[in-house]
């Protein structure tokens, strides 16, 4: 069975954040991801990680912009400067919660020049922190409209140009079920290139053992291919409490 770590952006959500961390560990998480860590001082977050003995396993880059614009641009051409500027501040939070994962969104572009430009910032990033591990994830155009990256097999095809070894996909059941119709093909067929896993069930992203996803198979799957890494459980709760939804782990 894999290890299973808590999204606690989408799961404990009826809490504080601070007191998710506490909730997570008490279910029997070891490691946790937080999307967007950036509302806090990081080492507020530190804090509620080491006081639980959590490993955080992922969070996102770039952080919001509070101004309203998008929400990530990695792909976006014209966005360089701002793309560099904003990895460099993601660092900084990353020396204080050591995340093993960044991942970086490509934004929303269907810009002829959006392949080069998130290859070529990908290439940036990878190289400006040679000691940290980036990943890109598929984002199934239903749920986000207009994002570049939308499609496992670009994904792969982006990873084979960007070539960097601290460089890899991330494999998220929910997404692989909506863009390609089946999460386990999707997961033979690249499973081998994921540095990293999440799971939700489709179609509306719920937890592990509703919708057409045979998650045992996907997790016997997962083990096979020697995949040892964390599966993060990032999915929306379809009861009001998030310990009522872990059954599937259990």
């Amino acid at each position: 069975m894999p290890r299973f770590a808590a999204n606690l952006t989408l799961l404990f959500a009826e809490l504080p954040y601070l007191d998710r961390f506490d909730a997570a560990a008490e279910a029997g998480f070891a490691a946790v991801e937080i999307l967007f860590p950036y509302d806090l001082p990081a080492k507020e977050t530190r804090r509620a990680l080491l006081r639980n003995g959590l490993d955080l396993v992922l969070m996102n880059a770039p952080p919001p912009n509070y101004t309203g614009g998008s929400p990530g641009y990695g792909a976006v051409p014209g966005g360089e400067g701002r793309f560099q500027h904003d990895i460099r501040r993601v660092m900084r939070y990353a020396e204080i919660l050591k995340p093993r994962f960044i991942h970086v969104m490509s934004g929303y572009t269907k810009d002829a020049a959006a392949r080069d430009t998130f290859i070529a910032n990908l290439q940036w990033a990878a190289d400006e922190a040679p000691q940290q591990l980036f990943t890109i994830e598929p984002l199934n155009p239903s749920d986000q409209p207009g994002y570049f990256l939308d499609d496992f097999d670009l994904a792969a095809d982006i990873l084979d140009v960007v070539d960097r070894p601290n460089v890899g996909l991330q494999y998220d059941s929910y997404h692989a079920q909506v863009i390609h119709g089946d999460a386990q093909a999707v997961w033979d067929r690249l499973g081998h290139r994921a540095m990293h896993v999440q799971i939700g069930a489709a179609p509306d992203r719920s937890e592990p053992g509703r919708g057409p996803t045979d998650f045992p198979a996907l997790f016997s799957a997962i083990d096979a291919s020697g995949y040892d890494g964390w599966v993060s459980a990032e999915y929306h709760p379809s009861t009001p409490r998030t310990e009522d939804s872990l059954d599937w782990m259990r």
